[in-house]
């Protein structure tokens, strides 16, 4: 299976847009998000995907980003601040990251095979004994051409690879 990971798409339709296309290409089932959409508007684009998201610290309008994952169907939900998640036997913990020292804290403790985050708007793809550490990078405005990326986790190889948005 392909997951899709991204974050901080502070209401970037066009990123969004072009998120949506990559995972497509690449055969992606479900889609990880790690904070940060701000507000519900980009949701919907989501809809051919079976999404898992959690909060970030610019997520305020809470009740519609709540509605509109529920409008995604069965399957999709916004879990909170924190997602433990599992897929083809791969244990995920999804947060956004606002805090580096509980991003490597979750890492060092070597309870789960991947740990996905955002905030920092820097991709980053590290290893912390059996776990794998992945910021898909950002879409906010400033963030340089180099970081305005989305992961892919092939659960079947355990390859990640990042793909550029335009």
């Amino acid at each position: 299976m392909n997951i899709g990971i991204l974050a901080d798409t502070h209401d970037n339709v066009a990123a969004v847009e072009s998120a949506t296309e990559r995972f497509a290409e690449a055969g992606v089932e479900v889609v990880l998000h790690c904070g940060d959409y701000v507000a519900p508007l980009v949701i919907p684009y989501f809809e051919d995907f079976e999404v898992h998201g959690v909060l970030g610290n610019n997520d305020g309008e809470l009740r519609g980003l709540y509605a509109a994952f529920d409008a995604l169907g069965p399957g999709s939900e916004l879990h909170g601040r924190f997602a433990d998640l599992e897929f083809d036997g791969l244990s995920v913990a999804v947060l956004h990251g606002e805090s580096l020292a509980e991003v490597r804290a979750l890492a060092a403790a070597e309870t789960y095979d991947y740990v996905c985050y955002g905030h920092h708007h820097e991709r980053e793809l590290t290893e912390t004994g059996r776990t794998t550490v992945i910021n898909p990078g950002a879409q906010f405005p400033t963030v340089p051409d180099d970081h305005r990326t989305v992961a892919i986790l092939d659960t079947e190889t355990e390859a990640v690879r990042f793909r550029t948005l335009e």
